[in-house]
């Protein structure tokens, strides 16, 4: 048995923001991860932007601009800031992949790592966690903390604890996930010179008459890479996916995979500027965009994002429009529309980072307290990353002052988080928009 103050599953956006505030904080940290390699969705579909991290033009701030500047820092920079192609989302930050990873791996050096790590049981007692059995290639072990933060996206160890949960639409059903890939050696010039249709749905439509493309594959959302010649294909989804079942996933990885494949020839033969273009890192594995919503002490939902709700306890700011993918495949492919009314924002609460009763857990991410129709906005990495930040500093701040998550000073934390950098919280104005270098 081994002990930290603060145990955190899940190195996802959220879960290496919160281990990385929790450790600044003077807390132990040990982060758990079940894959054999941290980033979450970053690695799941390397290259997939950074996207809804300026609302109203400014920088949530924390962490996300912290790791930002970082890859800025590079020669030459392994991060831009650009206007996204689709209306509603403001700007997105393009990044190389692994040098990201690089810098996530630097951000944790006073974090204890363990990769390739299952939580197998989830021991509570008198309305608190107790420990983690955990399995690995080494056998088992049991990890006990003065508080859990659960990071995993779909909620796992929060939900092996109790906490209540729902999952998907009425009937069940979740967003499609999606197999992204890059390919190289593309002319840009040629390639984007018809920005009136940013899905390529003619030469989908046409891929689909001929057989050569599947049915669901209705639109083509590809984009600029980082650097001149890569194109980013954020396109093949597929629906039915259970993000908790790893044959579920492994299923969906292998239809995706034949559907990059058969994308990737079409766009060489049809697409201007793709002749000579080749296929580059394709995702190990399909991308969950939606698995469990935790119940938390308050549920955000859509009329508080349509009344832009700035919340006392609002740990992000969040202006991202409805982005729902497909449930099935007979819906629309893509939607954003506008989530709010134009140049207004709103903040997630902590309060939906907290359980009702489990006295020593919190979790952060996609997996927030948050009702269906509101779980379209507001879940894009840097949300998550400033969610998990809010979780890491608050664990410490429960843990010096010997109380209850429930009980956490949210005031004093939502002035921690703007001591540390957080903007558009606190009853505060965003913060004037800024430039990273080398943005036009």
């Amino acid at each position: 048995m081994s002990h930290f103050d603060v145990l955190v599953f899940g190195a996802g956006p959220a879960g290496i923001a919160a281990a990385v505030a929790a450790a600044r904080e003077g807390c132990s940290v040990r982060l758990v991860e079940l894959q054999n390699v941290i980033g979450g969705v970053i690695s799941s579909c390397p290259g997939m932007m950074l996207g809804s991290g300026y609302p109203c033009g400014v920088s949530v701030g924390g962490f996300f601009e912290e790791l930002v500047g970082r890859l800025q820092e590079h020669d030459p920079p392994a991060a831009e800031r650009r206007p996204c192609d689709l209306a509603n989302f403001g700007d997105e930050v393009v990044y190389d992949y692994d040098v990201m990873i690089s810098e996530l791996n630097e951000l944790l050096a006073g974090v204890e790592l363990l990769l390739n790590h299952l939580p197998a049981d989830v021991a509570v007692a008198d309305g608190r966690v107790r420990h983690v059995d955990i399995v690995s290639p080494q056998g088992s072990e049991r990890f006990t903390a003065g508080v859990y933060l659960d990071c995993t996206g779909n909620g796992d160890i929060a939900a092996r604890a109790g906490v209540p949960s729902v999952t998907g639409d009425a009937r069940g059903r979740t967003m499609g996930a999606t197999m992204s890939f890059f390919m190289e050696n593309v002319d840009w010039k040629l390639a984007f010179t018809d920005t009136s249709d940013p899905y390529f749905t003619r030469h989908a439509a046409r891929g689909i008459a001929e057989g050569r493309l599947p049915a669901t594959m209705r639109q083509i959302y590809l984009l600029r890479g980082l650097r001149e010649g890569s194109v980013y294909f954020n396109t093949v989804t597929v629906t039915g996916v259970d993000g908790s079942d790893m044959r579920s996933i492994a299923a969906a990885s292998l239809k995706a995979r034949r559907q990059v494949l058969a994308l990737a020839s079409f766009c060489r033969d049809e697409l201007p500027g793709f002749e000579h273009a080749y296929v580059s890192r394709i995702g190990p594995v399909v991308g969950v965009r939606e698995g469990r919503r935790l119940e938390g002490m308050y549920t955000l939902t859509r009329e508080d994002v349509a009344r832009a709700t700035k919340f006392d306890d609002g740990v992000v700011a969040a202006d991202s429009p409805l982005d729902e993918v497909f449930r099935d495949d007979t819906a629309a492919f893509y939607s954003h529309e506008a989530a709010l009314p134009p140049g207004e924002y709103y903040t997630i609460p902590f309060r939906s980072l907290v359980p009702r009763t489990l006295r020593n857990l919190l979790f952060a991410g996609r997996a927030r307290s948050v009702d269906l129709a509101a779980y379209a906005t507001g879940r894009g990495m840097p949300q998550c990353m400033l969610m998990g930040q809010a979780a890491g500093v608050g664990a410490a701040m429960a843990l010096r002052a010997g109380c209850d998550v429930q009980a956490i000073d949210r005031p004093a934390l939502v002035e921690r988080l703007v001591a540390l950098g957080v903007s558009g919280i606190g009853g505060r104005a965003p913060k004037p928009p800024g430039r990273l270098p080398g943005q036009k």
